[in-house]
């Protein structure tokens, strides 16, 4: 579906060059993360610290408790859930995890029927479920041939060479 994830997708060199001349995303949200940690240990603190809007990840807390109250309540509100496919969007595998609107009860959340995905965008996604798969493969077995299966599969990799060179890395870093 339709994000600003797409950005990664249909502009991933402009996004590629951010990323090898910028600090890395991750290395940004752990200084992040220990600054909240050293605000948190103050027992005084009592408001949201204005740090805690440069993590990302703005309103997840409220979506998370709308979640939670949903699941005790049953009331049946409709909140965007990861859930397995099941048949929900056409052109995926039942136990795909999807991404949807669903009114969710005390028993869970109950997808709601969706249209079919544009073809540009079904593509994409069916492009990188094929990843997920290979890549969860490539988890478990720790097999080189399955990494570089998945690595290939991926959207934004899909390059021998480059699959090699990862492999390579991972191997020397991670498979050993």
């Amino acid at each position: 579906m339709p994000s600003y994830y797409l950005r990664y997708f249909y502009a991933h060199d402009e996004v590629l060059h951010e990323q090898l001349d910028g600090v890395p995303r991750a290395q940004t949200v752990a200084g992040i993360e220990r600054e909240l940690l050293q605000l948190y240990r103050d027992p005084a603190l009592v408001e949201k610290p204005a740090l805690l809007e440069r993590r990302g990840g703005a309103f997840y807390s409220e979506a998370a408790l709308g979640l939670v109250a949903s699941l005790v309540s049953g009331d049946g509100a409709v909140h965007e859930v990861d859930v397995r496919n099941e048949a929900t969007l056409a052109g995926f595998a039942d136990d795909d995890v999807v991404e949807l609107p669903a009114r969710v009860t005390q028993r869970g959340a109950e997808p709601l029927e969706q249209p079919p995905l544009a073809p540009e965008l079904l593509g994409l996604a069916q492009h990188t479920a094929a990843y997920e798969r290979l890549a969860l493969r490539a988890a478990l077995s720790r097999e080189p041939v399955d990494v570089k299966k998945a690595l290939l599969a991926h959207p934004l990799i899909g390059q021998y060479d480059l699959a090699e060179q990862l492999l390579e890395r991972m191997t020397a870093e991670v498979l050993t």
